[in-house]
């Protein structure tokens, strides 16, 4: 009786701890959802700074791109290849801000298709590693 009382405590106890590790993942990534949300919000407001040449809406919004790159949730992979995408979006995002402060137009849209393309690239590397990470797990 005492081996099935114990048995029984274990198998509640891992059913607790698997409930509870399923939440935090999926608060994590609603997290993550929320957070990339702001920074596609504040790069549709670098996009319209530009159309409507509004330098100082262009370098606000590229200033808090960059600020959310430094965030603890931006980190959602623990790789060398995604520290470096990381650091190549914050230049990128530099090199947008300094563009406006300058008011240079075309250097500003030019930074701007970067920071879209370091988004991309970065994105899709996250997508393979994700995908690649289940294959090996089947």
């Amino acid at each position: 009786m005492k081996r099935l009382t114990k048995t029984i405590l274990a198998v509640a106890v891992v059913s607790v701890l698997i409930g509870v590790v399923t939440h935090v993942q999926s608060q994590q990534r609603d997290n993550v959802g929320v957070f990339m949300r702001a920074k596609l919000e504040h790069s549709q407001n670098v996009l319209e700074g530009l159309t409507t040449e509004d330098y100082q809406m262009i370098s606000k919004n590229a200033a808090k791109m960059e600020l959310l790159s430094q965030e603890a949730a931006w980190q959602v992979l623990q790789t060398p290849e995604y520290r470096q995408q990381s650091l190549e979006f914050r230049r990128a995002t530099t090199a947008l801000k300094a563009a406006a402060d300058e008011e240079n137009i075309d250097g500003a849209a030019l930074a701007y298709v970067d920071v879209t393309m370091k988004c991309v690239k970065c994105h899709q590397y996250v997508r393979n590693v994700k995908n690649a990470s289940f294959e090996d797990g089947l």
